[in-house]
């Protein structure tokens, strides 16, 4: 049974008339995490037609929009519509070691993924030492292409070095 809470109605209406910040594309909430040789990106937009989804790379910056539109419904009688259309911005810092040819995305369930690969050249690999009596092989580190989040990471400047960075807007 639906109740009428005048306190909570009073609310959204302030809300939606005194909230300045709610004017521009909005930020969708998202995680980031790296598995193995890629990052996977995964965003929640709930009631996006995937078709209005664009991902786009320029240089170093991975950028993703959407929008969310609502039927008009014209000729009904709304009791309350709390939904509203809304467009959606993300950017995302792309560090040198990331394969940006090789970036997918896909959308289920109101949830978009992105698979972000590492280079072939930004990856861990071993190196052969050679002397005159024997060879030896030495592990290059990892902490030269992980993911940077704003902090300095050991070995390296903390900006994107072969990771990926939120870009703050």
């Amino acid at each position: 049974m639906a109740t009428n809470d005048p306190f909570r109605d009073l609310d959204r209406l302030a809300s939606a008339l005194f909230d300045t910040t709610r004017r521009g594309p909005r930020r969708m909430p998202m995680d980031l995490y790296r598995d193995g040789d890629h990052y996977v990106l995964t965003a929640d937009l709930p009631g996006i037609d995937p078709g209005s989804v664009d991902i786009d790379v320029d240089g170093q910056l991975l950028t993703i929009r959407a929008e969310r539109t609502l039927p008009s419904g014209e000729g009904v009688t709304w009791i309350t519509r709390e939904r509203e259309a809304a467009s959606f911005l993300r950017q995302l810092s792309l560090g040198q070691g990331i394969d940006t040819e090789r970036i997918s995305a896909s959308y289920d369930n109101g949830v978009l993924s992105i698979t972000i690969p590492v280079s072939e050249k930004a990856k861990p690999r071993k190196i052969s030492v050679e002397t005159a009596d024997s060879a030896r092989t030495v592990q290059v580190p990892e902490a030269s292409h992980s993911v940077t989040s704003g902090g300095q990471q050991p070995g390296g400047s903390g900006v994107g070095e072969g990771g990926v960075q939120p870009v703050e807007s």
